[in-house]
């Protein structure tokens, strides 16, 4: 007798939609798709923008978030939850009210994964300054928050690491503050041959490195890894295979984005990569 195959893990991304369709909810569904998981999305905001940039922000109202989130989670509970840009103070609130009870009713355990976006790949500023302090309230409900360097430093109050111990120094300092797990990114750590991330909780911390890819192309690779984070998560059997898999597989589509050919500007990672190849 045959043995039905499991079915996919479920992950829902809470995040704004990029019209280009390399960051934002488009790149976390891409991801949850090439990694194999059923992808859902709350959209907390709409953005004008391109490879080139972005031109315009329109967040969408709190109680509106809250009716989206309220409304699936009534029918549907998701094995892992992506949270990327949240706009302003009100919708970051909202989404930790719901996400708190939700955390409350279920499995402790339940991976939230919490991409504190601020600013995009073109130096755009993707959240107002009031929403900070919100975002910083979220940071305990995560099971891992994703800054990147200019991120961290924000959530700090301090300046952008500029070597891997300074690295380690912020990453553990996110973990005195509050967040379970910190995966501090070194993406803008230019100028070495290796890219370099630290992986801290109260344990102790990890270096997660992988080549360094020559491409122009990085165009949503924080939403496209934090991403990948929740879409493994509940396959692996800890953080640190979860992160090192995920980068891992964020190398790749960096390595094949060049394939692209989207945009003037930043293009985006090649998510399905693997996929395409195949077809």
């Amino acid at each position: 007798m045959n043995t039905p195959p499991s079915p996919p893990p479920t992950a829902l991304s809470i995040a704004g939609s990029d019209p280009s369709g390399g960051a934002g909810i488009q790149a976390d569904l891409k991801t949850f798709s090439a990694l194999g998981a059923y992808g859902m999305c709350v959209i907390t905001a709409l953005t004008a923008q391109s490879t080139q940039g972005v031109t315009g922000v329109h967040a969408v109202p709190a109680d509106f978030v809250t009716q989206q989130l309220e409304t699936l989670l009534g029918d549907i509970t998701p094995d892992a939850v992506k949270i990327g840009m949240l706009a302003d103070a009100d919708v970051t609130r909202a989404v930790g009210r719901v996400l708190g009870r939700l955390r409350a009713e279920e499995d402790d355990e339940l991976p939230i994964v919490l991409d504190p976006v601020m600013v995009a790949t073109s130096g755009d500023r993707l959240l107002d300054e009031s929403a900070v302090a919100a975002v910083r309230e979220l940071v305990p409900l995560a099971s891992i928050i994703t800054p990147n360097l200019p991120e961290a430093a924000v959530l700090l109050d301090a300046e952008p690491a500029t070597t891997v111990d300074e690295m380690v120094e912020q990453a553990r300092a996110l973990v005195t503050a509050g967040a379970r797990r910190a995966y501090v990114k070194g993406g803008h750590h230019t100028g070495t041959e290796q890219a370099t991330d630290v992986l801290a909780d109260t344990h102790g911390h990890v270096l997660i490195t992988a080549e360094r890819v020559p491409t122009r192309h990085t165009h949503g690779t924080g939403c496209t890894l934090s991403s990948a984070l929740a879409a493994l998560r509940p396959r692996r059997p800890d953080w640190e295979t979860t992160c090192r898999d995920a980068k891992s597989w964020l190398t790749e589509a960096l390595r094949h984005a060049d394939e692209l050919h989207v945009g003037h500007g930043h293009g985006p990672v090649h998510h399905f990569h693997d996929v395409w190849s195949r077809a």
